[in-house]
């Protein structure tokens, strides 16, 4: 066998649906992980500046803020190493489908393994679904909030009248950021369209629009990992019955 016919072999044996599944998760993970990390500690900074003036308003956001941030640690670790197995699961079971390394067939255990992949990714990217949609609140908040400066300048730009722009208000305590009990809990006018400028708020913006993104790549590459594992092990079942073990 020639250099070139091992080198075609060896493409052949790559799972390319798992290979583009993994980098569309370590992707994602990095997007959702070091953005949303930030995201979280702007955020902190933006409500304890504005949103609230005593501590007691926002320990519980802030105790929140640390402990999730110790949950992205943690998920972009399992994630990482779930994509490793993946990955070499993928090359398994293309390599036992192909039969291209000599004796290598599948298996009862090999099976069994394919199915727990199967299973496991299936209840990972469900639970993944709700995360991507708790990501769009903070989006949906700032978007919120962007909307409400705009409506204000129009305002300012149109009605000499203070009173007119005065009444419109954007209200943490609505999104469960802080109690209701919190004081002020809410900015309106002028001093909400101040906030709207600084550079913090596009920061927390754009940092709360690519963890959203991250979420998304990575629920999509859970999908294809669904998809490919699925086939893999109906494939595997096949050459069962047909004798090849």
């Amino acid at each position: 066998m020639g250099c070139y016919d091992c080198c075609i072999r060896c493409i052949g044996a790559v799972p390319y649906p798992s290979l583009v599944a993994t980098l569309l998760c370590y992707a994602g993970m990095a997007l959702f992980c070091g953005c949303g990390h930030e995201a979280l500690t702007q955020t902190e900074v933006l409500v304890e500046t504005y949103f609230a003036r005593n501590v007691q308003d926002y320990a519980v956001m802030t105790s929140f803020i640390k402990y999730f941030q110790y949950v992205l640690y943690g998920l972009a670790s399992f994630f990482f190493l779930y994509g490793i197995l993946l990955l070499a699961e993928g090359f398994y079971t293309t390599s036992a489908v192909k039969q291209t390394f000599g004796e290598f067939r599948s298996t009862q255990c090999g099976r069994c393994l394919s199915l727990t992949f199967i299973i496991v990714t299936y209840i990972l990217a469900f639970i993944w679904l709700a995360v991507f949609a708790f990501t769009s609140i903070p989006v949906f908040f700032l978007f919120n909030m962007e909307q409400t400066c705009h409506n204000i300048n129009i305002l300012a730009e149109t009605t000499p009248s203070i009173n007119q722009h005065a009444w419109i208000c954007m209200d943490a305590r609505q999104y469960g950021l802080l109690p209701w009990n919190a004081v002020p809990g809410k900015v309106c006018g002028m001093t909400l369209a101040s906030i709207c400028k600084t550079s913090e708020f596009y920061i927390t913006y754009d940092l709360y629009i690519a963890a959203f993104a991250g979420a998304g790549i990575t629920l999509l590459a859970l999908f294809v990992y669904m998809v490919a594992t699925t086939y893999n092990y109906a494939v595997l079942r096949f050459l069962g019955r047909k004798g090849v073990r």
